[in-house]
C-alpha cells in the first residue's frame, strides 16, 4: 500500500512540475495548494532532494524545483525514493533482496513466485508512468468515457 509520504510526495511533484522551467516554489506554498502538513512535507521534500529528484534555493527567490524535466522524471523513482522497493516482500526485491527464514526453496516457492509477479506489474506501471504524465491526466478530457442510457 502506498505510504502517507508517498502519497503527499507525489502531489508536492505534481505540483512542482505545474510551475514553469525553472521556477521554484515555497514548502509552505506547495503545502497550502495541496492541504499537505507543511512539516511533514518539509522533511519528504528532503528525501527527494537527497534523492537527485530536487533542487532547492535559499532566501527571497528560493524554495524547491524539479532537478530535471517532468518527462524525464518516473513515478517509481518518487514512490521508491519515499517508499523503498516495490516487491510486496523482501524475498520478491530486486534492490533489497532478503530471503524469509521459512523459506527451503527461493526457486520454487509459490508466495515468492507470485510476489515477483505482483513486483514487475508494479513496476511496469510506475516506471513507464513519467511525472508530465502524471501531472496531466487530471487534464484529459473524460467526456469520451461517458456512457450514457
Amino acid at each position: 500500500m502506498l505510504t502517507k509520504k508517498a502519497k503527499y510526495g507525489l502531489k508536492a511533484m505534481v505540483d512542482l512540475a505545474r510551475l514553469e522551467a525553472g521556477r521554484s516554489s515555497f514548502v509552505a506554498d506547495v503545502a497550502e495548494r495541496n492541504g499537505i502538513p507543511k512539516k511533514f512535507l518539509d522533511a519528504i521534500l528532503g528525501e527527494l532532494r537527497n534523492a537527485g529528484l530536487l533542487t532547492s534555493k535559499k532566501g527571497k527567490a528560493g524554495g524547491y524545483m524539479l532537478s530535471k524535466p517532468p518527462q524525464q522524471i518516473t513515478v517509481g523513482s518518487i514512490v521508491r525514493a519515499l517508499d523503498g522497493p516495490l516487491a510486496p516482500i523482501a524475498c520478491a526485491s530486486r534492490s533489497a533482496y532478503v530471503p524469509c527464514d521459512d523459506c527451503r526453496d527461493v526457486k520454487t516457492c509459490q508466495v515468492r513466485l507470485l510476489m515477483i509477479e505482483v513486483r514487475n506489474s508494479i513496476s511496469d506501471v510506475l516506471d513507464k508512468q513519467s511525472l508530465a504524465e502524471l501531472r496531466d491526466i487530471g487534464d484529459t478530457d473524460m467526456s469520451s468515457f461517458v456512457y450514457e442510457i
